[in-house]
C-alpha cells in the first residue's frame, strides 16, 4: 500500500524515554483531530493493510528504538498513514536526539480541512518543539534549502535562502524550516520572536495559539504552491520576518 503523500506532515519532539506513552497519544490525537479516522491497520512487507485489533495495546509492544512502526486507516482509495523514529543526537540540532513524527494527509477536501487540527494534535500529543503540514511538492523545493555539505555550493531553488544542516543547528528550538501550517511550541515561538503584533498582524490573520501556549500558523490560505508567485512571496517573507529559522542567524 502506497500513499500519494501530497501532503506531509513532520513535527520533531524530544527523544522516547523508557515506557514513554506518546506514540499511543499521538496516534490518538490524530484521530480526534480528523473526523472519521481510524489508524487501526499496520501494512505487510508486500503493501497489504492488516487490521489490527488490539491497536493501543500492539502500539505499545512494537514502539521500540525511539519509534513507533507504520500505522494506516486501511483506505487505499484515499490513505491516511503516520509513524514514528528517533533522529540520533549527531543529527539533531545542539546534539539531542529527537523523535521524529511523519503523516501522510490526503489531498482532498477531508485533508485540507482536518490538517491544522491534525498538525496541532500530533505536535501538542509529542511535545514537538516545532512541525509543519506541507504538500509534497513544495516540500522538495524547501528540502532542497539545506546545505549538508560545505561543498554544496547549489543555490536552493525559487530564490529560497539557504539553510543549515539539522546537525549544525545550535537548539531544537529553533525550527529548521519552513512549510504551509507551521506549528511552534512556545519556546520555538519565543526563539524565533513570533508574535510580535506590530510586525505580524499578516500572519496573525491566519494564526491560532494551542492549548500548551503554541502556535500554528499559516502562510496562505490555500495549500502552498510554489508555482503560484504570492505563494513563493509568502514563503519568502516568512524566511525575511524570521532570520533564526534555518539557523540563520542567531537568536
Amino acid at each position: 500500500m502506497t500513499a500519494k503523500r501530497e501532503m506531509t506532515l513532520i513535527v520533531y519532539a524530544p527523544a522516547l524515554m523508557g515506557d514513554d506513552n506518546r506514540p499511543v497519544t499521538v496516534v490518538q490525537g490524530m484521530e480526534r483531530a480528523f473526523p472519521g479516522l481510524r489508524l487501526d491497520w499496520k501494512v505487510s512487507e508486500d503493501g497489504c493493510p492488516i487490521a489490527l485489533p488490539q491497536r493501543d495495546a500492539w502500539l505499545k509492544e512494537e514502539a521500540k528504538d525511539g519509534g513507533f512502526p507504520l500505522l494506516c486507516n486501511g483506505d487505499e482509495s484515499s490513505p491516511v498513514m503516520i509513524s514514528g523514529m528517533e533522529i540520533p543526537a549527531g543529527l539533531s540540532p545542539g546534539g539531542h536526539a529527537q523523535f521524529e513524527v511523519r503523516a501522510d494527509l490526503p489531498p482532498d477536501t477531508a485533508g485540507i480541512v482536518s490538517a491544522e487540527n491534525v498538525l496541532a494534535a500530533v505536535a501538542e500529543s509529542a511535545r514537538a518543539h516545532w512541525g509543519h503540514v506541507t504538500p509534497f511538492r513544495a516540500s522538495l523545493d524547501i528540502a532542497r534549502q539545506t546545505r549538508n555539505r560545505a561543498d554544496d555550493l547549489d543555490p536552493p531553488p525559487r530564490g529560497l535562502p539557504v539553510i543549515a544542516s539539522p546537525g549544525a543547528m545550535g537548539s531544537p528550538e529553533i525550527p529548521h524550516r519552513l512549510g504551509w501550517l507551521n506549528y511552534w511550541s512556545a519556546a520555538a515561538a519565543r526563539t524565533i520572536g513570533f508574535p510580535d503584533p506590530s510586525r505580524d498582524a499578516e500572519l496573525l490573520s491566519r494564526a491560532r495559539p494551542t492549548a500548551t501556549g503554541g502556535w500554528v500558523v499559516q502562510l496562505t490560505d490555500e495549500p502552498l504552491n510554489l508555482d503560484n508567485p504570492s505563494h513563493l512571496d509568502a514563503l519568502l517573507r516568512a524566511y525575511e520576518r524570521f532570520p533564526v529559522i534555518g539557523g540563520r542567524a542567531t537568536s
